[in-house]
């Protein structure tokens, strides 16, 4: 019994180094991958730092092994401190060389039903490198407002997509929010630099023939688009909540997250603002299925199947198509389900869809 005893405990001792080597291991890396985001002096600079630090945390836990002596990992955790420290000083801005498409965020005033915008992106894009430049000012009603569509485009795979929320409105225009990262000149997207603070975030409000066309013809993204039923009261204060976002970026930016603040998530913490009760869900990070996610809590066009709405909702051919058209977003809209042959919106919907 006493052997037993000693043994275990020998095994729970086994285990639990195990299981501290490892998490140092996972923080050698953490800190590593901060090092090549965050450090200045190039690539090299990048890459030095980055396995000087995975060689003291991966030998700190190797001498600890060797030597018995948990004493060896003194060094790693003072630095490790002194790492956190560094992390929490690094500090989004609003001031770096930005990309063209990124360079301003959406801002905004409200004046009884009407909301004024500026900086509202009208590029024409020729191809992903070749565009003119062009910000404006619009004014919208807000009592005007008909529609909310989430258009989902697809850029690597069916696990993941963007998320725009586009807006209609009755005198037949449409203005689409989107939550990206603020890039700079030179930089393309990575998922892992998410992580890392490596991108503040940006709010962009666009017509729909800059942001969706970008995607679907410059970019070749493949893109689904689906009108989301909400009451008007709903619409009104989502779009408000897109202003208020824009207010508190304006007052103080925000670093981009892959995880915890990305063009998904941010959506749904608007959203659960106005229709409280929503499901938090894993197709919420894995965004490429936020659709069926919709689909399930009541919110698409009923009456249809889920694949009827996903075919139905599938835009990417008529957006290419649409490509030299002045009145593209209807034309993409054309016999989606929720709206009519030509691309406006139909008020009467069936009752009940089919749960499939």
């Amino acid at each position: 019994m006493t052997f037993l005893s000693h043994r275990t405990v020998s095994i729970l001792g086994v285990l639990g180094k195990l299981a501290a080597s490892l998490i140092i291991v996972l923080s050698a890396a953490w800190g590593a991958l901060a090092l090549w985001y965050h450090l200045h002096g190039g690539a090299a600079a990048q890459t030095i730092g980055a396995l000087l630090w995975a060689a003291l945390g991966i030998g700190s836990v190797a001498l600890w092994w060797l030597r018995g002596s948990a004493r060896a990992l003194l060094p790693y955790g003072v630095g490790f401190v002194l790492m956190l420290v560094w992390w929490s000083l690094i500090a989004p801005s609003q001031d770096r060389s930005w990309a063209d498409d990124v360079a301003r965020n959406v801002t905004g005033s409200v004046k009884g039903s009407v909301v004024t915008l500026d900086n509202v992106r009208n590029f024409d894009w020729r191809s992903d490198d070749d565009y003119t430049v062009k910000w404006e000012q619009r004014s919208y009603d807000l009592d005007e407002l008909r529609t909310v569509d989430t258009a989902l485009s697809y850029w690597t795979g069916p696990l993941i997509a963007h998320t725009l929320v586009s807006f209609g409105f009755a005198d037949g225009r449409f203005l689409t929010f989107s939550i990206e990262i603020r890039k700079e000149k030179g930089e393309s997207f990575s998922a892992i630099g998410g992580f890392f603070k490596h991108f503040e975030t940006s709010l962009i409000a666009a017509d729909e023939r800059d942001i969706l066309r970008v995607r679907t013809n410059a970019r070749g993204e493949d893109m689904h688009l689906y009108r989301v039923l909400m009451p008007r009261a709903a619409m009104r204060s989502l779009f408000m909540a897109y202003l208020d976002e824009a207010d508190a970026l304006k007052r103080k930016p925000q670093f981009y997250n892959t995880l915890t603040a990305n063009c998904t998530t941010i959506v749904f913490e608007m959203a659960r603002r106005i229709v409280p009760g929503l499901p938090l869900d894993y197709r919420l990070l894995a965004s490429g299925y936020l659709d069926r996610y919709l689909f399930d809590v009541g919110a698409l066009v009923p009456g249809l199947t889920f694949a009827q709405l996903r075919d139905g909702g599938h835009i990417t051919a008529r957006a290419r198509e649409a490509n030299d058209d002045a009145d593209f977003s209807h034309a993409i809209r054309r016999n989606m389900p929720g709206y009519d042959e030509d691309g406006r919106a139909v008020r009467q919907m069936p009752k009940q869809a089919p749960r499939r």
